[in-house]
């Protein structure tokens, strides 16, 4: 079984070698997704809730684009730039996972791209 690359307009677009999502084994892998606003350079004003809600509905772009969606959600590695904004960030991203929330992994990184204050990839079933 092969894989298949996943790309929708409804998340930024690739900047470098990587792909906004891979089909494999009938999951779905997203790339780390940032605040960025689909079609432009720009990132989600607002501090942590804002860009966390930008990065839901990037990562929410991906998985329709593959036939998925935020209930079929497996895992999720989130990236923070600081750790204290750790409590506006799980309340933001409750609201995307009501029931069922995935597995989580949160760490807090030394530095994220372009100053983001957020970044986080997901796994996922696809749907039949």
């Amino acid at each position: 079984m092969g894989k298949q690359v996943v790309s929708t307009e409804n998340a930024p677009a690739s900047v470098g070698a990587y792909s906004q999502g891979i089909i494999a084994n009938g999951f779905l892998f997203t790339a780390g997704q940032v605040p960025l606003i689909p079609g432009t350079s720009n990132l989600a004003e607002g501090g942590i809730e804002a860009q966390t809600r930008q990065v839901m509905n990037n990562i929410k772009g991906v998985l329709e684009a593959s036939g998925s969606s935020m209930s079929s959600v497996v895992k999720t590695t989130v990236f923070l730039a600081d750790i204290d904004d750790f409590a506006a960030f799980n309340a933001v991203y409750g609201d995307y996972f009501p029931q069922d929330p995935p597995a989580r992994t949160t760490v807090q990184a030394g530095a994220l791209p372009i100053g983001a204050l957020i970044e986080i990839e997901a796994i996922a079933l696809l749907e039949s």
